[in-house]
């Protein structure tokens, strides 16, 4: 391993990245106790008015799979931000440059991190699912695409908080901004009460430019391995992989100035 690569990735930045992260009260409030205790009140909710068996884990399922997107979006979004901002507010970034270590050092072993510990909680959280919920089997495919579509959404959300972050450099703006893209896209992708089927026709439009929304309306028939037209989907994250790139863009030219 070069000099370069020892100082781009270390087991010791893993570590220290991995303790910010557990140390983070939003992520164990918004990350980890939300997706659980919202999938277990909307399933538990659904079991009581309906009987038909296959019917009840056909929505228990797809309420399950799509609380899961919470973990990322709370985890990657909500948590990297704040820690981003109070780092900000402190100087740590500056302090960090002075020893040779970049934002871009920084944001690349964060990833792993973060990548590292929402791979964990998913663990956590179908655990939780298997034993107390009723989910469906999953086919391989829906395995590994669901598994992708987590991944992608956790580094587009660090992204997008990272550049927010930097940009305003403080904590209160910065996660009032935050806190509006997290409870807008849960609103508008289904995830609070309003499904995308009895949106008005406006609403969807913004709906479909979210990638949370095929993933709460659609996840089942990914999961269960059925035949899925993914064209929609992936224009939704290309479009939000645009936007992260734009913002990380002008972070670097704001960094400049």
């Amino acid at each position: 391993m070069t000099n370069q690569t020892r100082k781009n990735f270390s087991l010791q930045m893993l570590l220290f990245e991995l303790r910010n992260i557990t140390g983070n009260p939003y992520v164990h409030l918004f990350g980890v106790a939300m997706p659980i205790l919202m999938s277990y009140i909307v399933i538990r909710a659904i079991s009581a008015d309906v009987t038909d068996p296959d019917i009840l884990i056909t929505a228990s399922t797809s309420v399950f799979l799509g609380m899961g997107s919470i973990i990322p979006m709370a985890i990657a979004l909500l948590g990297y931000a704040a820690t981003r901002a109070q780092e900000m507010e402190k100087g740590i970034p500056e302090r960090l440059e002075l020893f040779g270590l970049s934002s871009v050092i920084t944001l690349r072993n964060r990833i792993v991190a973060e990548l590292l510990f929402i791979l964990t909680i998913f663990i956590l959280y179908f655990v939780y699912g298997s034993l107390f919920l009723e989910i469906g089997s999953p086919a391989f495919s829906g395995i590994v695409a669901y598994t992708v579509c987590m991944l992608i959404l956790t580094v587009i959300f660090l992204c997008i908080a990272h550049a927010i972050a930097t940009i305003l450099k403080k904590f209160g703006p910065t996660y009032c901004i935050v806190m509006i893209l997290y409870f807008a896209m849960m609103l508008f992708s289904g995830m609070m009460g309003l499904s995308y089927d009895s949106m008005p026709a406006g609403i969807q439009t913004v709906a479909r430019l979210l990638p949370l929304t095929y993933i709460n309306k659609d996840i089942y028939t990914i999961w269960s391995g059925e035949s899925y037209r993914f064209a929609s989907m992936i224009q939704a994250y290309l479009l939000w992989s645009v936007v992260a790139g734009i913002l990380l863009v002008a972070t670097s030219k704001h960094k400049h100035n």
